[in-house]
């Protein structure tokens, strides 16, 4: 029979980790019944195929600062349900919403090869990747963060403290458009944004830095979640809302004439792009 599985705790977010857990399901059932010797040994090498990848990145990819490690931690133990339920949070907020160790040493990766030294970023939650970024930046780098929930904000404001590169970013509570339109009133321009934001919103938000001088001219765009747990190229009826609004947006991405982009398929989908 097959054998005996660790279980995962967190619940899965991402096409891979999804898997996973199928996967996990399918092998315990195997468990109560007779499967042939070839299926099993298929099965769990199926299994350990995708079981072991996530670690196995965390494992060879350059370890978070001290200050990140925090800011995981503190997200981890908030009870974000219960900020909801009690009026404290604008939305239903959870964990799982972190950029996470890989997908932020990514953004510092890009932000160096890049040089960029102005960075919008276009949601924030509890400041995983605003502080990931800012770790990248020179000394006279910058960070403005649009983030729609005053809770939040204070929340990643507090962990921001406790780094040296926290003084390199800036918070605006408000709704994301809102700053944006008046960013570029204020002629404001910048190198990289990233966009991880309301998915419905996402549209519009490329919109405006394609038809603003908001992105720089050699600047990159880079989008989260442009995966969504495999939704957007699953079947319709398995599509939520947020499913079939990335899904829209990855199509107008990709018969947009004006950029150049690639969609990577690290945690839940990063698509990167730029003007051509």
């Amino acid at each position: 029979m097959v054998g005996t599985l660790k279980k995962n705790t967190a619940r899965p977010v991402t096409p891979l980790g999804i898997l996973v857990q199928q996967l996990e399901q399918i092998v315990s059932a195997a468990q109560t019944e007779s499967v042939s010797t070839k299926f099993e040994a298929s099965l769990n090498s199926a299994y350990k195929l995708v079981a072991g990848l996530d670690s196995y990145l965390e494992e060879c990819t350059t370890s978070e600062s001290d200050a990140l490690a925090n800011l995981t931690t503190k997200t981890q133990q908030e009870d974000w349900s219960k900020r909801f339920s009690d009026g404290e949070t604008v939305k239903a907020l959870e964990q799982e919403m972190l950029s996470g160790h890989i997908e932020g040493q990514l953004l510092k990766m890009l932000v160096s090869i890049s040089k960029s030294k102005r960075v919008l970023e276009v949601g924030m939650f509890t400041g995983y990747s605003a502080l990931a970024i800012a770790e990248a930046l020179p000394d006279d780098g910058y960070v403005l963060a649009c983030e729609v929930d005053e809770y939040v904000s204070q929340f990643a404001t507090d962990c921001f403290a406790v780094s040296p590169h926290g003084k390199k970013i800036e918070v605006r509570v408000a709704p994301a458009m809102e700053t944006m339109k008046q960013l570029i009133k204020d002629g404001e321009s910048f190198d990289l944004v990233f966009v991880d934001a309301d998915k419905g919103g996402y549209i519009d938000y490329l919109r405006l830095l394609l038809d603003s001088d908001l992105l720089a001219d050699d600047g990159f765009i880079c989008v989260d979640n442009t995966l969504l747990q495999g939704q957007p190229y699953l079947p319709q009826e398995q599509r939520t809302a947020n499913g079939k609004a990335i899904a829209r947006f990855n199509h107008f991405v990709a018969e947009e004439p004006r950029v150049e982009q690639v969609l990577v398929p690290i945690r839940d989908g990063l698509t990167i792009i730029k003007r051509k």
